[in-house]
């Protein structure tokens, strides 16, 4: 069954969950288990992730990585696969795996798959599961190389519950001369609504079709409601709504009691950052969309003349 290594990613001292969710996914895809954790002073940290699904975990630890950088994460990576004898490495899909996990594979000469929302083993062969064209697809895929790195969505398994056996070893690693040097970390300043605490958010997707339908037909409702304007990722690359709207792993993960997507498809990042809402509508033409497999009604309709019809609705009963 091979050997897994799940790379933990640490979050203001603390281990995120991402990392416990690899840990799962790790022990169901049997075999060996060992984890990674890199810092400086993370004794604590490894002995939680050895108790918490980890196996054996290699502690990293030094003044050079204290802070991230691509370069000195990637010895240490490299050097706990060698270790381990690896040949499945797991790392969460946050923006520092997206930097770092590339390089790894490209050093070792490794296959790579990124964004997966499931792993499997059939019949002794690994199947990544990743969501192509824009949700619409998932694929199946495999690698023939002789070691895997990917890359997993947060959110994408639960994480591991309980405890189990584990232990910590020591792993020295000299990145040798650094290319690139830690500056600082800059924290935007909040600012609208925090979607976090919102009990009613109404999202708009690409579907919705242009900047300026979002305050003419999706944030009409979000004020009928009592609730806040939300969007997906897409809206938010396009420039069209501020990162402070965004919902999903890479955005604001919410827990309203009312979610309500329009012309949102439903790609697995987005769907990490809303799917424990209490209720979830979506509106969408397309009845394939994968938000419907988390909807908890489903409406397959032209949301202009859903949403507009709706916030009528509530207008008149509210006497507005």
């Amino acid at each position: 069954m091979g050997t897994t290594l799940i790379v933990a990613e640490i979050q203001e001292g603390k281990l995120r969950e991402a990392s416990l969710e690899l840990a799962s996914i790790a022990r169901k895809l049997g075999g060996d288990v060992h984890g990674l954790v890199v810092g400086k002073g993370v004794a604590a940290l490894a002995d939680q992730f050895a108790k918490r699904g980890a196996g054996k975990v290699h502690a990293v630890d030094g003044d050079v990585f204290a802070n991230y950088n691509a370069q000195a994460y990637a010895a240490a990576i490299r050097a706990a696969i060698q270790a381990s004898k690896a040949d499945l490495v797991l790392i969460p899909n946050t923006p520092s795996g997206w930097d770092v996990a590339p390089r790894v594979a490209a050093a070792l000469d490794a296959g790579f798959v990124s964004d997966c929302f499931k792993i499997e083993d059939e019949g002794g062969e690994r199947v990544f599961h990743r969501r192509v064209f824009n949700g619409k697809l998932d694929a199946r895929m495999t690698a023939k190389a002789a070691c895997v790195v990917a890359t997993v969505q947060p959110g994408a398994s639960a994480p591991f519950e309980g405890s189990a056996e584990g232990s910590v070893e020591s792993l020295a690693v000299d990145p040798g001369a650094l290319r690139s040097r830690y500056v600082e970390t800059k924290h935007t300043e909040a600012k609208g609504v925090d979607l976090s605490k919102a009990e009613i958010i109404v999202s708009g997707g690409r579907g919705v079709g242009a900047p300026e339908k979002f305050p003419e037909v999706i944030q009409p409702l979000a004020t009928a409601l009592g609730g806040a304007m939300g969007a997906s990722r897409p809206v938010v690359d396009a420039g069209w709504l501020p990162h402070e709207y965004q919902v999903g792993s890479s955005g604001q993960v919410v827990q309203p009691k009312l979610y309500i997507a329009c012309g949102i498809s439903g790609a697995i990042q987005h769907l990490v950052g809303m799917k424990t809402s209490n209720y979830i509508i979506a509106i969408n033409k397309d009845p394939d969309a994968p938000i419907f497999e988390v909807a908890d009604l489903g409406v397959v309709a032209d949301l202009f003349e859903i949403v507009p019809a709706l916030t009528k609705a509530l207008r008149d009963a509210k006497g507005a």
